[in-house]
């Protein structure tokens, strides 16, 4: 049980790792290959898009071709695209390892969410949220960590380094037994017999349409948040203060979730907090001052924080264990339309009118979210 907790919350951090290295080192990267940000976001655009069928086939492949090699395929995929990205020259070096990247990342992911249940006993709640702290923590520390390397190493350097953390899960999942509470043969069997009343299953689909709604969410009060805050006056440092207030609020609840949350309550937190969301975003788009803002950010980490972990709790409570891994792919892949979706045209809305008011799209979304939760309570 330790060294599998011990290589999930390795995975984990990748996977926050895997996450946000693209944002952390695409000033150095578009300084090496002398591209514009134009290119840039066409690298984070790609990882999206990548994202969506690799997420759906990794479902599979967990299911069926076994945790292990789908946590050292993923694994080493990542540490292998760090790698290209590290000795890259050219753009189309940054493409291959930007795909490279999502299907690892793909791959560790489905891998984790099916694994969190077994690695952390105590309730599907309990477990979604406290493995996704550790998802939060490598997403956290990763710019900091990338920002200390860089000060001292080359990007190439900076990125090999990173490349061997990549790695680990891959070296200890050789010695853990990653076999599945049912066996690779007779999941082949349940899922020859059941996939097809999973795609007809309402609550994968509900649990899909709230992803689809809450993923564009939290992506773009991450990506936005310091122009947000620049717009209502603050500093530039003050807002990158506040920006890091936004994640430890976001981690601390979804904490807090993990030790206070009962069994059954569930779909009830997920409408709580998505009103409540609503409302936060709501106020983000018609109040103004530097006193408003720098509250209401922290307070929208806490809210929106436990409300992925908690849906992926529901989800997993719903289907049995051999097909937890279809069952997230799907999850992914319909949220990751959403994902790409929604922040082009809260994107091209703060183009026009501002990034405060282009968070009005984000607030349709949230009221989208709200619509979903209460289908999943009231189902």
């Amino acid at each position: 049980m330790i060294l599998l907790q011990l290589l999930l919350i390795s995975s984990l951090l990748n996977s926050g790792l895997g996450a946000s290295i693209l944002g952390s080192i695409k000033v150095p990267l578009a300084e090496r290959l002398r591209i514009d940000e134009g290119r840039v976001g066409g690298l984070v655009s790609l990882f999206g898009f990548t994202l969506i069928p690799s997420i759906f086939a990794a479902g599979f492949l967990t299911d069926l071709a076994g945790r292990r090699l789908v946590m050292v395929s993923g694994s080493l995929l990542i540490a292998v695209s760090f790698v290209v990205l590290a000795r890259g020259r050219q753009y189309i070096a940054a493409l291959v390892g930007t795909v490279l990247l999502a299907a690892g990342w793909a791959l560790i992911v489905n891998v984790n969410n099916v694994l969190t249940p077994e690695a952390f006993p105590g309730g599907m709640a309990y477990a979604t949220n406290l493995a996704n702290v550790f998802f939060g923590l490598g997403a956290f520390f990763t710019p900091l960590a990338v920002a200390l390397l860089l000060r001292r190493l080359a990007l190439g350097a900076t990125l090999v380094i990173l490349a061997g953390f990549a790695a680990l899960p891959a070296l200890l999942a050789l010695g853990v037994d990653l076999s599945a509470a049912t066996p690779a043969a007779e999941a082949l069997v349940a899922g020859k017999a059941t996939f097809g009343q999973v795609l007809g299953d309402p609550v994968l689909w509900l649990c899909g349409l709230a992803l689809f709604f809450y993923s564009p969410l939290e992506a773009s009060l991450a990506a936005w948040a310091t122009t947000y805050l620049g717009e209502q006056g603050h500093r530039p440092a003050v807002s990158s203060a506040l920006l890091s207030a936004f994640w430890l609020s976001f981690m601390a609840a979804r904490l807090l979730t993990a030790f206070s949350l009962s069994p059954g309550g569930e779909e009830a937190l997920l409408l709580t907090l998505s009103l409540a969301g609503t409302a936060v975003l709501v106020a983000m788009v018609v109040a103004r001052g530097r006193f408003l803002s720098a509250a209401l950010l922290p307070l929208a980490g806490a809210i929106f924080g436990p409300i992925f972990p908690t849906m992926l709790a529901v989800l997993l409570g719903h289907f049995a264990p051999s097909l937890h891994g279809r069952a997230c792919g799907l999850l992914f892949a319909i949220g990751g339309v959403g994902w790409s979706l929604i922040p082009m045209l809260i994107g091209s809305a703060a183009k026009r009118w501002g990034i405060r008011r282009a968070f009005g799209v984000a607030v349709v979304a949230a009221l989208g979210l709200s619509a979903t939760a209460t289908a999943l309570l009231f189902r």
